[in-house]
């Protein structure tokens, strides 16, 4: 089946290899931009774009971005054979079919919660078991900056989740520096947009319900904190905030040092782990509005922004993490991570940097 002619796909590198994609689940936020990244990624061809609620129907009725495109959402139960099949679906679905993903594609990239994790037994804790685990120890996280090194060649890639991409990217240099070694009193609060609560989110996220607000909504025991624990070999005390955004995941993480930390220990950290970082820009205190990491500064792109401050007086480290939870907590993680495993060029189909001013993300 010859792929889909999609809005937006380019031929300014026409020489470069290409691969097959399809998409499962392409109704849903995460879905769209996907697709919104594959039309414009000069190495992806889309087959195929799932949806159960959506068949029949042109992409571009569900995401404005792809008006104008020729493809319609297929029945997710009649998949084509395609080299990646990234599943933007929702937490279970994935494991029920992973075989038969894997019976119509190379590679699968899947972002939900589904992979992400390592054993069966944090899949027992943290959710409601795990249908496939014989699975997990052929997963790979997303997340190249903490994962690259076994990214190349991957067959499964796990999607991270957003809550935990934002808090990990800030203080997974604390840790690699050994200025943290784990049992430091960690306290990280996580301010979210409505769009983590996707297409189908209900009543919370509706907009009148979400106007104004800056509501708990995991005071304790959020999911993500297992993924926070395994990457970095600690746990933390964790709280999430819905407030009125749409697109943006912001960590404040609260550091207690067991040993004193400067201002110049920090700098060495996190620039020895980012300085060659394509997609994460430091934002520590210096002049202008934008001083610290704020999710509208990277609304629409796959970058990240860490930054931090030092309170001495009270032996205390602030980082600060900002990510757009749609992209670089999601989609962009997902399209980054496959152009690793798949040997393209890492920054291909993401080098949008944003826009300013821009409203609220």
């Amino acid at each position: 089946m010859a792929p889909s002619t999609v809005a937006g796909a380019t031929d300014a590198d026409a020489g470069a290899e290409t691969v097959t994609a399809s998409v499962v689940g392409a109704s849903g936020f995460t879905g769209g931009e996907l697709l919104r990244l594959l039309a414009g990624h000069p190495n992806f061809e889309i087959q195929q774009a799932t949806s159960r609620s959506y068949a029949g129907k042109s992409v571009g009725s569900k995401h404005p971005p792809l008006r104008g495109s020729e493809l319609r959402f297929g029945d997710p139960a009649d998949l084509d054979s395609v080299d990646v099949l990234f599943a933007a679906t929702p937490h279970g679905v994935s494991m029920d079919r992973i075989d038969e993903f894997f019976e119509v594609a190379d590679t699968v990239v899947d972002l939900s919660a589904d992979f992400r994790l390592d054993t069966e037994e944090q899949y027992d804790e943290w959710y409601d078991g795990h249908a496939a685990p014989e699975y997990l120890r052929r997963a790979e996280y997303a997340l190249p900056e903490i994962n690259r090194e076994n990214l190349p060649g991957a067959e499964l890639i796990a999607g991270g989740g957003c809550n935990a991409t934002a808090t990990i990217l800030g203080l997974s240099p604390l840790f690699e520096s050994g200025l943290l070694e784990g049992g430091e009193q960690i306290v990280v609060d996580v301010k979210v947009g409505s769009s983590e609560g996707g297409a189908g989110g209900g009543e919370a996220s509706s907009h009148p319900e979400r106007s104004g607000v800056v509501r708990p909504y995991a005071p304790t025991g959020h999911r993500h904190e297992a993924e926070i624990e395994q990457f970095l070999g600690t746990s933390v005390a964790f709280t999430c905030h819905a407030v009125d955004m749409v697109r943006g995941a912001s960590a404040t993480s609260h550091v207690f040092p067991s040993a004193p930390v400067s201002k110049a220990d920090l700098w060495k950290a996190y620039r020895g782990a980012y300085e060659d970082e394509p997609f994460v820009r430091m934002a520590a205190g210096g002049s202008g509005v934008y001083r610290y990491p704020e999710p509208k500064a990277v609304a629409g792109t796959n970058y990240a922004e860490v930054g931090f401050e030092l309170d001495p007086a009270n032996e205390r480290v602030v980082v600060f993490s900002a990510i757009d939870n749609v992209m670089k907590g999601s989609a962009g993680q997902a399209v980054h991570a496959a152009n690793i495993a798949l040997g393209f060029e890492e920054t291909a189909g993401l080098e949008f940097a944003g826009l300013h001013p821009v409203g609220a993300p």
